[in-house]
């Protein structure tokens, strides 16, 4: 399974290598009158830090999630204890049926 996973690492790096190598155009980035003096930045830079601030933002997504989980899931446990406490105050106590023996 290693072996797989450090193939798959080396193909995705040959990907970006490659990728980085046919996109070297630097293009002049503009948005209104917001980006004015910025240099020119080669596409493949561009199209990696969206990469990287959509990976970011999922990880902080995923963040948040597995907190609201957690959060359900203590609130269920502690459900489930006041439940089966209740149970138990109101269970039957156990009938102990004693036979005395003669000898």
């Amino acid at each position: 399974m290693r072996i797989l996973y450090m193939i798959l690492v080396i193909v995705f790096a040959l990907f970006i290598v490659t990728f980085s190598q046919q996109n070297l155009m630097p293009i002049q980035l503009k948005y209104y009158h917001y980006l004015q003096n910025v240099p020119p930045v080669p596409t493949y830079i561009l199209i990696f830090v969206s990469l990287l601030i959509g990976v970011i933002i999922t990880a902080f997504w995923g963040v948040v999630e597995r907190f609201r989980l957690n959060r359900t899931i203590r609130n269920l446990n502690r459900l489930i204890r006041d439940l089966r406490k209740e149970l138990q105050a109101h269970e039957a106590p156990p009938i102990i049926n004693e036979q005395k023996t003669q000898k």
